[in-house]
């Protein structure tokens, strides 16, 4: 199977750049699946349901979400009625919405999508290790179970990121990571054969603070006092994701390697 997972999108910059390379990015490189993570669609904080249906439009087949789930009030409805969004799995029980699920791809094949939120550094959620190992235990990857299983980490802390991974090794097709903004350079299939991204970095204009217009993050800063709200950066933006190709067999990853579609970083295609 062929994989992408988009880095979150941040503010119209964000979107629009999704909208604008994702349909490509589909046919070129003949993607099965795509998850996209958009907790920072909406003006930079949570996603509302038309936004949520835009991205589908525009080629993704899952959304996730992150800290900032619950910013916008009128997801909390779509959160229960809508099977394709996830927001992190280790909130506390009855939280609304769900943090896992099971999806339909092309030729009869079925991909699993996870997401946990990191607790370093960020709120005291549940044990993301523990929820990770609770859903894997219920499905077998590969031949006679699931075809693809996608692990969505949205963390502060590298080394969170990068435990778990090493924990998922050999469980999931990818583990990769979130919200931190930035793409690293550490795109790698671990030992046991799991695709690996320390941060996928995000979709939205890279002239900024992490996807935030520069002049008022400086200012808080400098001044270390409120000023003016942070706003989404409004110029051109990127698109930046992770390419996975899966072996049919095991559901182990054979290839990964980053995408980056825009004006400001250097860009590059998985086939090139």
């Amino acid at each position: 199977m062929r994989l992408l997972y988009l880095g979150d999108i941040v503010g119209r910059a964000g979107r629009d750049a999704v909208v604008a390379n994702l349909p490509k990015a589909r046919e070129r490189l003949k993607l099965d699946f795509v998850v996209a993570n958009g907790e920072n669609a909406a003006h930079g904080f949570g996603i509302t349901p038309k936004l949520c249906d835009d991205l589908y439009a525009a080629g993704a087949d899952v959304v996730t979400l992150g800290n900032h789930t619950f910013d916008q009030r009128e997801i909390m409805p779509h959160l229960d009625a809508e099977p394709r969004l996830l927001r992190p799995l280790n909130y506390p029980a009855g939280t609304p919405g769900r943090g896992v699920g099971i999806f339909d791809a092309p030729r009869g094949k079925k991909v699993m999508v996870i997401q946990v939120m990191g607790r370093l550094f960020m709120d005291p959620l549940d044990c993301p290790f523990a929820g990770i190992e609770h859903e894997l235990r219920k499905v077998r990857l590969g031949a006679g179970g699931v075809d693809a299983i996608v692990v969505d980490v949205h963390a502060e802390a590298t080394s969170e990121k990068m435990a778990l991974g090493h924990v998922c090794d050999g469980r999931a097709s990818l583990v990769v990571g979130g919200h931190s903004h930035i793409p690293t350079a550490d795109a790698q299939i671990l030992p046991g054969g799991t695709a690996y991204q320390t941060d996928a970095g995000m979709c939205g204009d890279y002239n900024s603070v992490i996807g935030m217009k520069k002049d008022a993050a400086i200012y808080k800063f400098v001044r270390k006092i409120p000023g003016e709200r942070l706003s989404p950066a409004d110029g051109d933006g990127t698109m930046c994701a992770v390419f996975v190709e899966t072996d049919d067999r095991t559901g182990l990853a054979k290839r990964v390697a980053p995408l980056r579609l825009g004006p400001r970083l250097a860009e590059t295609w998985p086939d090139d």
